[in-house]
């Protein structure tokens, strides 16, 4: 898939549901990321400053081989850090919310309006 420019989130945001079109790649994300924020979480509450670091570690090292694997793209933190950063936090609200078909819906009609098709 070539790099895609967005002039908003709100244009990048289907965008960036479109990369994470299958279930298990959305589910990898929330696992990571909320197993990254509760050891951050449990460091900082007992003054251990070095688990800030399992937040970018944890999250990201669960995340991309996602995409690599699962979904055959690359990250879209690679073209847009920021953005995905925004984006997986409300990517996973949606899911934490019980909204995950939601997510598939707007995958799936990134993908045909773009006639990219379903990755891998």
């Amino acid at each position: 898939m070539s790099q895609q420019t967005f002039e908003t989130y709100e244009e990048f945001w289907p965008y960036y549901v479109a990369m994470h079109s299958r279930a298990a790649t959305r589910w990898v994300h929330l696992t990571g990321t909320l197993t990254g924020l509760t050891l951050t979480a449990y460091g900082l509450a007992r003054g251990r400053k070095r688990y800030l670091a399992a937040l970018p570690l944890i999250g990201y090292g669960t995340a991309w081989p996602a995409h690599f694997l699962i979904e055959k793209n690359n990250p879209a933190t690679f073209g847009h850090p920021l953005w995905s950063l925004r984006g997986d936090a409300q990517m996973i609200r949606t899911m934490l919310a019980g909204r995950d078909a939601e997510l598939a819906e707007t995958a799936a009609k990134w993908l045909a309006e773009h006639g990219e098709g379903r990755p891998g």
